[in-house]
């Protein structure tokens, strides 16, 4: 049964309200919080509005990307959405900033990435430390980092 544009638009902006207002761990638990809204969900559903907003489930919650831009398909996947900024701290210290919750995703995939400008990470709840061996390769992991997180660079 086709979905109605105007009504899926609408069931979207509202699990985007409802994750900003409360922790919501469970695809059934946002199918009641729509229904007591008045939306029709059902979880298949749910399940795509999710994916197409760029939402991520961090730990054991579901979390809208940070502000309204939308998460770009990228090796990070929708965990891209959560950054809020990059900022170089020295010469071989960067500090990124994540909607709260997000930071130890982030940091996984960095660790995961396997890129050899990084020496190690350590995180936080919305913060993560990335150590570099030298300042040229903080320029390196800050040119990736500005294509990965565009918008989130901060001198």
């Amino acid at each position: 049964m086709p979905c109605d544009p105007t009504q899926q638009a609408a069931r979207r902006e509202a699990i985007l309200a409802i994750l900003r207002e409360s922790a919501v761990g469970r695809q059934q638990a946002l199918v009641a919080a729509l229904r007591s809204r008045g939306h029709d969900a059902t979880q298949s559903s749910v399940s795509r509005d999710l994916r197409e907003l760029g939402v991520a489930k961090v730990g054991e919650r579901y979390l809208a990307p940070h502000g309204d831009r939308p998460a770009k398909r990228t090796p990070f996947g929708v965990l891209a959405g959560f950054v809020v900024e990059v900022t170089p701290s020295g010469d071989n210290i960067t500090v990124i900033k994540t909607a709260v919750g997000a930071a130890q995703s982030v940091a996984v995939a960095l660790d995961e990435s396997d890129w050899p400008e990084v020496v190690g990470t350590i995180s936080g709840d919305d913060t993560i430390f990335v150590a570099t061996a030298t300042r040229r390769r903080q320029v390196l992991l800050l040119a990736r980092l500005n294509q990965i997180f565009p918008g989130a660079q901060k001198a």
